[in-house]
């Protein structure tokens, strides 16, 4: 993977706001592969059960997949994301995201993603699909 985008996608995380306001980090990036950790705050992360939100765990699978996507170079958006939860984590977990180009045309791409806390106990999976756009990354 070209050292400049590696860069520029490191950079544009940190100064997404969506990623700074839910504490979302970049922890390894190369071709086909993203990784994204988050600390789950239950203070702020809980739903009305008590247990993690949903949309936080989906938002910790959309980084790591936004980011693996981005390593072909070109701007890549979703085409469709498909979670499925398979646990709920203990309070003050560190959960991780890590997401895997499974295949890849010139237009499309399908990626795995699968999060786990510290522990590597799975939390959820996920299957998601990327359009290309053949347009380069306006972030270079």
């Amino acid at each position: 993977m070209d050292q400049k985008i590696r860069e520029a996608i490191f950079r544009s995380v940190i100064e997404e706001p969506y990623a700074r306001t839910l504490g979302l980090e970049l922890q390894e990036l190369e071709a086909g592969f993203s990784a994204v950790e988050m600390q789950y705050h239950p203070e702020r992360m809980n739903n009305l059960f008590g247990r993690a939100h949903g949309g936080a765990i989906f938002s910790l699978i959309d980084e790591a997949f936004e980011t693996v996507c981005q390593t072909s170079g070109e701007v890549t958006v979703a085409l469709s994301v498909n979670v499925n939860f398979v646990a709920s984590p203990e309070s003050g977990a560190r959960l991780r995201a890590e997401a895997r180009e499974i295949s890849a045309t010139r237009k499309t791409a399908n990626y795995e993603i699968r999060v786990t806390d510290q522990e590597g106990r799975l939390m959820a999976v996920c299957q998601a699909l990327a359009y290309r756009t053949g347009k380069p990354l306006p972030f270079l």
